[in-house]
């Protein structure tokens, strides 16, 4: 047993010194990573991140819809969105420039009042909006075409607009029915008991045409009016159509002025004509009349005489 000690001695040393040699080599290996100043470089697991840049400022305005029509007359609402990169909150000007005579306003998305600009915070995950509402001429219906209007936004170095087009299709037609009297008055007078014509012209002075155009009136009890026609299928654009009114009041109406109001109805345009109507006594009542002032007369003129007499 004994001769084996040497050999167990002897692996035990070289084993020592294997360890010693890895514990030498890692030294030695270290420092010579070591730079001249003294500093120690890690391997490229364990170096630091180099420090984040600042984002770049940006700023953009960009329409939904660009491009939108309607008939004349129409506002058109366009929808602006603004996107702003920075590194703090940031007030931008707005303003719109429009064709001649047009109306633009900038208003909130969720509101109606009219802002002149906006303040803007950077590194938000949507965009802020804003609506340009342009509107023709008050009164006004535009030919049909083209009418571009230009939103602008801006902060200092920071600019963005867009273009925006108005497209007019056409001009939609319009309704305008006037009725008045083939004497231009507004008066007339009737006879009691009796019928009595007035006639009256229907004029279309819209650009379409007036359709279904029925009659009414509104008088006193008792009052008889009659339409002929009694209505008016169509009624073109330019063109005018005569009706013939028979108003009879009752036979034992009192003289004096009332009042007959006429209405016209169609399914785009309406009108209504107040008349005043004198009635006056008719001519067999008048005589019947006269004849019995007369006769009223001659009685005391006998009598005046029969007491003079006496």
């Amino acid at each position: 047993m004994n001769k084996f000690r040497p050999t167990r001695y002897a692996l035990c040393l070289a084993l020592l010194f294997a360890m010693l040699s890895g514990l030498l080599g890692s030294q030695v290996a270290l420092a010579a990573q070591e730079g001249i100043n003294g500093s120690v470089s890690l391997p490229p697991s364990q170096e630091e991140p180099p420090p984040e840049e600042p984002p770049e400022t940006k700023f953009e305005a960009t329409a939904r819809y660009p491009t939108m029509s309607a008939v004349s007359g129409a506002s058109f609402t366009f929808e602006i969105s603004l996107v702003y990169q920075g590194t703090e909150a940031r007030g931008f000007d707005l303003a719109v420039t429009t064709p001649v005579g047009w109306i633009g306003e900038i208003k909130p998305s969720y509101d109606a009042f009219v802002i002149e600009s906006i303040t803007l915070q950077p590194g938000k995950t949507y965009p802020d909006t804003v609506n340009v509402v342009l509107s023709p001429p008050p009164g006004e219906l535009p030919e049909p075409g083209e009418y571009k209007a230009t939103f602008n936004a801006g902060s200092g170095e920071l600019r963005a607009s867009v273009e925006l087009t108005a497209v007019i299709t056409e001009i939609p037609p319009t309704y305008q029915l006037y009725v008045s009297t083939a004497s231009g008055l507004r008066n007339m007078e009737a006879k009691a008991g009796e019928d009595n014509h007035l006639t009256v012209i229907l004029q279309n002075y819209g650009t379409g045409t007036l359709e279904n155009i029925t009659f009414s009136s509104t008088k006193s009890e008792g009052w008889s009016t009659i339409f002929t026609p009694s209505s008016i299928d169509t009624l073109e654009s330019g063109l005018q159509q005569e009706v013939d009114i028979t108003i009879t009041p009752p036979t034992k109406t009192i003289a004096g002025d009332y009042h007959v109001i006429l209405r016209f109805n169609s399914e785009k345009a309406t009108y209504n004509l107040e008349m005043r109507v004198t009635v006056v006594t008719p001519t067999i009542w008048g005589g019947a009349g006269i004849g019995i002032a007369v006769a009223v007369v001659a009685g005391l003129a006998i009598l005046f005489r029969r007491l003079g007499r006496r």
